[in-house]
């Protein structure tokens, strides 16, 4: 079973919505990250902050080096990204990481009045959840030529 690791901010309610759809698919998406909650950065930021850490210290911290991990792991064992605009800084990040590492990679994108040539760099953009959706139908049943 191919594994969709779904990326995107955590205020969007979108997020787990699109992850049943594309299960629905047959995929094992992950999204397991959201769980953290819409205001899991300001906490962990308040509470560095607390403790008299800068952002610099915090990054050094257990809290953000297991959040890193994990995240890692799942991009690192998944086969395929997608991002789900909106989505902040880190998305991007997950999303070029996961482009650098030659996966196929996807973007369905939020806001077609907001133009930028660098998502060329995904294998495709896509304008409404249903298209990407479609498309995923279309490479679970090219398996051989997904593979590459």
């Amino acid at each position: 079973m191919k594994k969709i690791y779904l990326i995107g901010s955590l205020r969007n309610p979108a997020v787990p919505e699109l992850a049943m759809r594309i299960r629905e698919l047959g995929f094992d998406c992950f999204d397991d990250w959201y769980a953290a909650g819409p205001e899991a950065d300001d906490y962990w930021r308040d509470y560095e902050k607390a403790r008299g850490n800068t952002y610099e210290a915090g990054l050094q911290g257990y809290a953000a080096k297991h959040v890193f991990a994990f995240d890692k792991y799942h991009i690192d064992t998944s086969d395929i990204g997608v991002l789900l605009l909106p989505a902040g800084r880190s998305g991007h990040l997950e999303l070029g990481y996961m482009c650098g590492q030659g996966k196929p990679t996807y973007i369905v994108h939020d806001n077609p009045e907001r133009w930028d040539c660098m998502y060329q760099f995904s294998t495709r953009v896509f304008f409404n959840e249903d298209a990407l959706l479609e498309e995923l139908r279309r490479v679970t049943t090219c398996i051989p030529c997904f593979e590459g």
